[in-house]
């Protein structure tokens, strides 16, 4: 009997493992099969390096919309990943159990905010604040990676912590058989050992960032232009998508789902390359 069961929960995971992998399978083909044949039509040159977006012009041009996700998630991992790691290093070596029963619930409590929410936040708060200490409309470059830099700690924070405290004690009681002072201890030998937990929160974090949608649009300013500095508005991949796949028709309509496609490679890429970059850390 306990044979049977172990043999049918195999077959459950293997059905559930095999659902997974179909599904990214086929949301693969509908957007491959959907974008391909829209930048052939447009020319791929002229989708990938046109800098005019003038859907009844019939000009599609996404880079403005690549540079805006490049410089948005860019701010974003600046601003985020620095303040989430050092978090996550405190919380796990230096944090008195009191404060961490009330950090804790806390951070998780942001994972679960809506985005919606924090693009309200920074429509209220950040928006006005850019404005008056730096000038312009506040809907720019800086907000947009200030508010997806606070959207991403959550991420990076549990995830590092997680990877910390799976670094057995004996390495930290090591170094201080050594002589390494406690905090030398943490930089020099827990931080390291849990470098690829760490990487993996900035991975997932980061994915966020450039995904992320509703906020970006609630802040950015949705320009589809070449940004010039921080203080301009910009648009990205997924704010062109949300903000015009309603009305869109036609080629109009095939041209968004091509610019889902190069924002899938886009991601595609960037966990790619963080991957390799754990693996040779890894050496």
């Amino acid at each position: 009997m306990m044979k049977l069961k172990e043999a049918g929960m195999k077959y459950i995971f293997m059905l559930a493992a095999c659902i997974s992998i179909a599904a990214v399978v086929f949301i693969c083909l509908f957007l491959f099969g959907s974008g391909i044949p829209a930048m052939l039509k447009i020319g791929v040159g002229d989708f990938l390096s046109g800098t005019r977006w003038k859907p009844l012009n019939e000009l599609f041009g996404i880079l403005p919309m690549i540079a805006g996700s490049i410089y948005v998630t860019a701010g974003a991992i600046v601003i985020g990943v620095p303040i989430g790691i050092l978090t996550a290093i405190f919380m796990a070596r230096f944090c008195p159990a009191k404060l961490h029963k009330l950090l804790k619930p806390a951070i998780d409590l942001m994972a679960g905010i809506p985005s919606v929410v924090y693009g309200f936040f920074g429509l209220v708060v950040l928006v006005p604040m850019v404005r008056n200490l730096f000038g312009g409309s506040g809907k720019s470059i800086l907000t947009a990676s200030i508010m997806l830099g606070i959207m991403i700690l959550p991420t990076i924070i549990s995830t590092a912590e997680a990877s910390l405290r799976a670094v057995p004690d004996s390495y930290y009681e090591g170094a201080l058989a050594l002589g390494a002072t406690h905090e030398r201890s943490v930089f020099t030998i827990l931080v390291p050992a849990a470098k690829s937990g760490i990487t993996s929160g900035i991975i997932l974090g980061v994915g966020r960032a450039i995904g992320e949608t509703m906020a970006v649009v609630m802040v950015a300013g949705n320009q589809a232009v070449m940004p010039g500095s921080l203080l301009d508005g910009v648009r990205t991949l997924t704010a062109n998508i949300v903000l015009e796949m309603g009305y869109a028709a036609d080629l109009h309509r095939e041209a968004l789902f091509a610019t889902a496609v190069v924002l899938f490679v886009f991601i595609l890429i960037i966990n790619v390359s963080f991957s390799l970059l754990r693996k040779e850390k890894s050496k």
